[in-house]
C-alpha cells in the first residue's frame, strides 16, 4: 500500500495502484494517482475519458468497450490508448476497483485489448 498526499488529505492506493477507498476520489486525487503512474498531468481529454469511465462503471459495474468510450467523449477511435497507453492506467486514475478476471494484453506495445479470463 502507498499513501498519496492530496491537498489536506491522505489517500491510499494498493500495490497495483488501485484506489483503496473509492469515495476518496475527486479530480485532485485522479491527478495524484496519475503522477504515481508516471503521467505528469492530466489534460482535458484525459479527464473526459476518466469521467466517462467512472459514470459507466457506476451505472453498469463493468469496464466499458474502449471504442465506445472514445465515441461517447467525441474523441478519436483509439483515444484511451492514445491518452493513457495502457487502458488500465485510465481505470486506476478514475479511482475504480480492480475487476477480477479483467486485464489488457498487447502484441505490439501500443494497442491494448481487453481480455477476460476465469
Amino acid at each position: 500500500m502507498k499513501e498519496l498526499s492530496v491537498n489536506d488529505k491522505i489517500v491510499t492506493v494498493d500495490d497495483e495502484g488501485f484506489l483503496v477507498n473509492r469515495d476518496d476520489w475527486d479530480e485532485d486525487v485522479a491527478r495524484a494517482i496519475a503522477k504515481h503512474l508516471d503521467i505528469p498531468d492530466l489534460d482535458e481529454e484525459q479527464v473526459e475519458i476518466i469521467s466517462f469511465m467512472r459514470s459507466y462503471y457506476n451505472k453498469f459495474h463493468a469496464f466499458p468497450i474502449l471504442r465506445n468510450v472514445c465515441k461517447q467523449v467525441k474523441q478519436t477511435g483509439a483515444c484511451v490508448n492514445n491518452e493513457f497507453v495502457d487502458p488500465m492506467k485510465a481505470w486506476k486514475i478514475a479511482g475504480l476497483p480492480k475487476l477480477d478476471g479483467i486485464h489488457f494484453v498487447t502484441v505490439d506495445g501500443v494497442n491494448y485489448l481487453l481480455e477476460e479470463c476465469c
